[in-house]
């Protein structure tokens, strides 16, 4: 009995006149505090029956702890009181009555519970209790112990007790009705107020009648900061903000509220030394029942962010008109100058304008390339398959790619003999070392050369390319990587290359930098890739064992930590396997298509979601082994993993070789009994193959099909709801209704042969979902 409260004041003498009672109903009646009105309760009947002892009892569940307030025990009482082992059980059972209790002698009825003895020594046995409920449902259980009788001599308790008893219990339990539904109203409250607070979208309490501001949340506050000065007012901050409407109409802020009802209108707040701010406004009155607006509710959206939004989608759409039109302007004067030459243009004269067609059809082919990679950079979903690779020969293929365009400038290498290989997809490097060099041969005289450099830094090799050109002035170097043209559109942030090369570079889990000092002095752009760490003294330069003679495994890993995505990459290429990463939720339906991992290395915190809802969500993951790799390692959190169906847990830090071996044991349970196939009479479905076959006939499905089937089979033996089914195999965003369901259970049984009438396979429960028998029934 650990959820004692606190015992009330000693109780004064009894008094047992009505006007007692009423001066205590009305006490007990006057506040809404739970733990008050308990205090009343029990000090009031304690006082007007003269009992030496007091309780009230009540439970907030059938199975909580009770919530227990004495009368008359001195703290050492209560203490001992509290420690009692069976103390809950006779409170129990004094609940489930449903009438008052009168006893001679309370420990005697204790004991032939079976209760231990009271480790209260009461000298007075006599006892009185009833339960107390709201409705027909027990709430709790109030008592009374001892009773003085005459000339000082102990008493029992009398029929007025026990209806004066039965009173205070009545009272009690209407008063503890309205104190929980105050509490209740008061947390639901304080909910709202919390939710409104943090919105991300603007909203203000206006007084419908005086326009007075009552209240900001969050977002408000900061959208209309611009226009606030320290210090001002709230009411003289409302009459100095203007607001222009969309139909022309000017209003203070004050006023908006007399306004009529607005609906998604774009209106600038301004103040009269000219700063303003552009919001998108709702304005709603809130009305009485009666129709009576009393308040007005005003909404505020920054369009500040939209803004800048369309500012970079023009500043892209000229980007990729200006790169567009210089080759598309080259094939369109060749073409037009051979084919309106009056004369006959020799051989050699037509290949000449051949050739520009060519080599500019080219030069769009990668520009459209390039527009793509950008394209999957913002999304980040750009693919990355790494290995293990020598630096040297990627640093070849790249000069001599960079030659072959036509490069004029000497490339010079500095390449230290002992440079460990790199994690990486050698086509994506080259790409990055190509565009670095062509850049630098934009913005340097010919005469001078580009130099490229390699060396070891830490965990990661770090490669530079670096020229003796113009320079870049030191307040541009951090715009070189964005999306769009800056200030200089003839700059190096002109064009896509620099951004490809950040995003390429990032989604190998390195970093790019850019130094110059100055205009005219130069510039050197530097990106790193992260070491391929081996698990033995052997080389690296060597394919590992496990790649020889067959094809690598895929693994998927999903994480948003670049360090974690490339130490898990670098352990598993090490190891022989097929790294497949990506740090995007969104991406992992394709890939799970397109790449067919066998395992799935999922991170427990992912931006917008949890890796175990993720899990239980998703369909494309139904299917694979499912490890989570988390910081968090504690036993809840584990358990809760496990219990949702992953195969494993690994705690951060993890060494190369625990994963690796992880990995292993998983692959090896896939592959295990509990992944035989599935019998029913003459349906079979092997889950490894994803084939499905009746009577040995091959049954061709979609994958909405396959994925309801083998839902399914997996609960076979249990009732699967149409909501399950609808987040198993259409996803979260698939809506309530049932009619998906339905209609891909008909296509699915015409095509197993099976009939709803005369089911084999698939069971309908009406309104509920569908079932399918045990492979043993």
């Amino acid at each position: 009995m650990n959820d004692f409260h606190e015992q009330g004041p000693e109780a004064g003498d009894a008094g047992g006149s009505d006007s007692a009672v009423i001066a205590a109903i009305l006490r007990i009646g006057a506040s809404l505090d739970l733990n008050t009105v308990l205090r009343e309760v029990v000090d009031g009947a304690r006082a007007i029956t003269g009992s030496y002892y007091g309780a009230i009892a009540i439970w907030a569940a059938p199975e909580s702890p009770p919530l227990f307030v004495t009368s008359g025990l001195t703290p050492e009482q209560f203490r001992t009181l509290a420690a009692w082992p069976d103390g809950l059980r006779l409170l129990a059972r004094l609940r489930a009555r449903a009438m008052p209790r009168r006893l001679p002698d309370v420990a005697a009825y204790a004991h032939s519970l079976g209760c231990s003895p009271s480790p209260i020594p009461l000298p007075c046995p006599a006892f009185l209790g009833t339960p107390i409920r709201h409705g027909d449902a027990p709430v709790g259980a109030f008592f009374l112990v001892g009773k003085e009788g005459k000339e000082g001599k102990e008493g029992g308790f009398t029929d007025r007790d026990e209806a004066v008893l039965v009173l205070f219990a009545q009272q009690a339990a209407a008063s503890i009705a309205h104190a929980r539904a105050h509490r209740a109203a008061r947390r639901a409250r304080a909910d709202l107020e919390a939710l409104v607070e943090l919105s991300p979208i603007g909203i203000m309490v206006c007084d419908a009648g005086t326009g007075a501001l009552q209240f900001f949340n969050r977002e408000a506050k900061r959208i209309v900061a611009p226009l606030h000065k320290p210090d001002q007012p709230i009411d003289e901050f409302a009459e100095s903000v203007t607001c222009r409407l969309g139909d022309g109409r000017e209003v203070t802020l004050a006023d908006l509220p007399s306004a009529e009802r607005v609906r998604a209108e774009e209106v600038e707040f301004s103040v009269r030394d000219g700063r303003s701010v552009r919001t998108l406004l709702d304005v709603t009155p809130m009305g009485t029942p009666e129709g009576a607006a009393e308040t007005v509710l005003v909404t505020i959206q920054d369009l500040a962010p939209f803004e800048a939004l369309d500012r970079s989608r023009a500043e892209f759409l000229g980007l990729v008109s200006h790169e567009l039109r210089a080759p598309l302007a080259a094939i369109k004067g060749s073409a037009a100058t051979a084919l309106g030459d009056s004369r006959d243009a020799d051989r050699a004269e037509l290949r000449q304008f051949l050739r520009i067609v060519e080599e500019q059809a080219d030069r769009m082919d990668g520009l459209i390339a390039d527009l793509m990679d950008a394209a999957r950079i913002g999304a980040g979903t750009l693919p990355v398959d790494a290995a293990p690779e020598e630096v040297g020969p990627l640093v070849e293929r790249a000069r001599t790619a960079f030659a072959g365009k036509g490069g004029r400038h000497a490339v010079v290498v500095d390449l230290p003999p002992d440079i460990p290989p790199v994690m990486a997809e050698g086509r994506r490097v080259v790409q990055v070392l190509d565009n670095l060099l062509s850049n630098a041969a934009r913005h340097s005289p010919e005469a001078s050369p580009i130099r490229v450099a390699v060396a070891r830094d830490g965990a990661h090799v770090e490669i530079s390319v670096a020229d003796a050109g113009e320079g870049v002035a030191p307040d541009a170097l951090p715009h070189l990587f964005r999306r769009h043209v800056g200030a200089d559109p003839r700059g190096r942030g002109a064009g896509l290359g620099l951004l490809i090369c950040k995003g390429l570079v990032e989604a190998h889990g390195g970093r790019i930098r850019a130094e110059s000092a100055g205009r005219g002095r130069g510039t050197l752009v530097a990106f790193t890739l992260p070491v391929a760490e081996a698990e033995s003294d052997a080389p690296l330069s060597a394919p590992p064992p496990a790649r020889r003679g067959r094809e690598r495994t895929p693994i998927l890993v999903v994480d948003d930590d670049p360090n974690s995505l490339r130490q898990v990459r670098g352990a598993l290429a090490a190891a022989g396997y097929a790294p497949v990463v990506t740090a995007e939720v969104g991406e992992v339906p394709r890939l799970v298509e397109t790449r067919k991992p066998r395992l799935v290395l999922l991170d427990l915190v992912l931006p917008g979601t949890d890796g175990i809802t993720l899990m239980e969500t998703l369909p494309a993951l139904a299917e694979l082994p499912v490890i989570f790799i988390s910081a968090y390692g504690r036993g809840d959190t584990v358990a809760k993993a496990l219990e949702a169906g992953a195969a494993d847990y690994i705690v951060k830090p993890f060494s190369p070789a625990e994963l690796v071996a992880r990995v292993k044991l998983a692959l090896r349970r896939q592959t295990g009994p509990g992944r035989e196939p599935f019998l029913l009479g003459d349906l079979a479905i092997d889950y490894e193959k994803r084939r499905v076959t009746v009577g040995g006939r091959p049954v061709r499905l979609t994958a909405t099909e396959y994925g309801l089937l083998h839902a399914l089979s997996l609960d076979a033996g249990g009732v699967t709801t149409y909501d399950s089914l609808l987040r198993q195999v259409w996803g979260e965003d698939a809506g309530s209704s049932a009619q998906p369901v339905r209609t891909a259970v008909k296509k699915l049984r015409r095509k197993l042969g099976d009939q709803a009438k005369k089911p084999k396979y698939i069971f309908t429960e009406r309104g509920v979902g569908y079932r399918m028998p045990t492979t043993g029934a």
